[in-house]
């Protein structure tokens, strides 16, 4: 975030998609940092998961307590619903993602007409190809090359193939364990999607 030039202080949306450890750990260094006495959390801060996120958090805060209070500023939990969020300058969609009973994913829509969608941990679901109908940036997690397929995650061939059926402008893969980096993911995702295909890397800035 710092090397981006982002704090702690400037978040004002997190979107979750999953409890899982490596999607949720962040949560509390953030809390625990707006806490902080010299330079405290002022803007409010909203935090969005799928059902059972709101337990979740509670359960944290029966662990954390007063370390991840809001006091200097408005803290909201809540979880998703069937209808769009409404923040700022963005219209926010999910719909049920094929990994855990609480995944999601999203579509993030802009006032300009561009938008997002971000799969988080999934399985090939038609969900997610509505999701992502013709989206100009699709962000979505390939863990495993072909032949090494895991229930609940993709592999490039199905990241193509929800590329190719949702008919969106880009394809971004991230959520890569290490066997993808002994393979040419990018080729194998190219068999079923004949699009513009970017391999995701810390710190990588896309324009829509």
């Amino acid at each position: 975030m710092l090397d981006t030039g982002i704090t702690y202080r400037d978040i004002d949306l997190l979107l979750y998609t999953h409890i899982h450890p490596d999607h949720t750990a962040d949560l509390i260094p953030i809390l625990f940092a707006s806490k902080y006495a010299d330079l405290p959390r002022e803007k409010d801060l909203l935090c969005i998961g799928g059902p059972g996120f709101e337990h979740f958090f509670n359960q944290l805060k029966k662990i954390y307590g007063r370390w991840i209070e809001s006091r200097s500023y408005r803290l909201t939990v809540s979880e998703v619903s069937s209808k769009p969020l409404l923040f700022k300058d963005l219209k926010i969609f999910s719909k049920p993602m094929a990994h855990m009973p609480e995944s999601v994913g999203y579509r993030i829509e802009l006032d300009d007409g561009k938008s997002v969608a971000l799969s988080g941990d999934t399985d090939y679901n038609r969900d997610l190809v509505e999701l992502a109908h013709e989206v100009d940036l699709l962000v979505l997690e390939c863990s495993f090359p072909e032949g090494r397929k895991v229930e609940g995650h993709l592999t490039p061939s199905l990241a193509g193939r929800i590329a190719s059926e949702s008919r969106c402008k880009r394809l971004l893969l991230t959520h890569l364990y290490p066997p993808c980096d002994e393979i040419d993911i990018v080729g194998q995702c190219g068999e079923a999607f004949k699009g513009e295909i970017i391999l995701g890397e810390d710190l990588k800035r896309i324009s829509l």
